[in-house]
């Protein structure tokens, strides 16, 4: 089988990459990057010294995709992953639909000419904000609890946000983008007769990562305690009760190499996350820290950024129904992968944030 994934010198493209190649025989991956992230060349070596093959690019060009050749499928994994970008100042609002809008059409457009595959990385975040930034919660074990007997949300149960959550504005720039991808993929497909799958993503998390305080929050976290830097629990009266669930990409892989397997059951949109089970609040993360590394003061500040929510767990059912699929890698086992990249990477979060 021939692959070509996107964004490969990122952590989920990179991870996909080398997690693939354990798993399938007689894969010859292709691997596109434009290198713009800090901290992406670590992975370029790593990736080289396994066999795969990379070239410089970036799917915002549609010109540097004509030339690459025929593969059987497709893994986009290049965005800009960040909620805040567009808007935090940090990226334009205009590169961020160039890269994350723009560049998959130029991909359904490679796919198109190819008749080959496509597996969508899509994103939590295209879910509606509003009805999730005001879920009545509870605070439990210093985690943030939906009090469910007062909801009443369609797609919404105590096993998370099903796939029938609304996804009407506001999402975010960066959700809007990755919905309107999902829609295009699919509708590419359809009209042009090759197979999509969309996976909404809950939170990657493992060793490796770049972590920054928009993204990777996970890394981000256990890093910066490790290595005392500053911390803060930021919004929601400070105490850090929000709740996300992490997702490792050995699970991730896993699922899609079924999806390849199989393009007959393509055009489903499933949440593919760690779930319940695999979800914690930032003050907890911090307790594990503690027990970990030792104590750590952690600031706070209760104004809350624009599209953060205090609960944000995905239900995965869909993809147990269709796929049989489950993640395996439990929360302890990510947050102790994690921890020992810290320990052996000093200067981690500096070489992926450009400091």
């Amino acid at each position: 089988m021939k692959l070509l994934i996107t964004g490969i010198c990122g952590f989920a493209g990179s991870a996909l990459a080398l997690e693939l190649q354990r798993r399938l025989e007689n894969l010859d991956i292709l691997g596109l990057d434009n290198l713009s992230r800090p901290g992406s060349e670590q992975n370029r070596q790593r990736l080289k010294s396994s066999g795969i093959r990379f070239v410089h690019g970036d799917i915002r060009n549609s010109s540097d995709l004509e030339f690459l050749p025929k593969v059987d499928w497709v893994i986009d994994a290049a965005a800009n992953p960040s909620v805040l970008a567009g808007v935090g100042g940090q990226t334009s609002s205009r590169q961020l639909m160039e890269h994350n809008l723009g560049g998959t059409l130029h991909l359904l457009e490679y796919c198109k000419r190819h008749r080959v595959g496509i597996v969508v990385l899509s994103t939590s975040r295209v879910y509606s904000v509003k009805p999730l930034s005001v879920l009545p919660v509870a605070v439990h074990e210093d985690a943030f609890v939906p009090c469910f007997a007062d909801i009443s949300q369609p797609g919404l149960s105590p096993q998370g946000v099903s796939e029938d959550f609304p996804t009407q504005p506001p999402i975010s720039l960066y959700g809007t983008a990755k919905l309107a991808s999902e829609f295009v993929s699919l509708e590419y497909g359809l009209a042009f007769d090759f197979p999509v799958h969309i996976n909404r993503c809950g939170v990657l998390a493992g060793a490796g990562q770049f972590g920054k305080p928009d993204q990777g929050i996970f890394t981000f976290w256990i890093h910066s305690y490790c290595h005392r830097r500053p911390l803060k629990y930021i919004g929601f009266g400070g105490a850090g009760h929000q709740v996300r669930d992490c997702l490792h990409p050995q699970d991730l892989a896993a699922l899609v190499c079924q999806q390849m397997r199989q393009p007959e059951k393509a055009g489903n949109v499933l949440n593919v996350s760690g779930g319940l089970s695999n979800s914690i609040s930032l003050a907890r993360l911090s307790q594990w820290c503690a027990a970990r590394f030792g104590p750590s003061p952690i600031a706070s500040d209760s104004v809350v950024r624009p599209y953060d929510v205090p609960w944000l767990v995905l239900d995965s059912a869909r993809a147990v129904a269709v796929w049989n699929w489950r993640p395996t890698v439990n929360l302890e086992r990510v947050l102790e992968e994690i921890a020992r990249h810290a320990e052996e990477h000093r200067d981690w979060l500096d070489l992926s944030s450009g400091t």
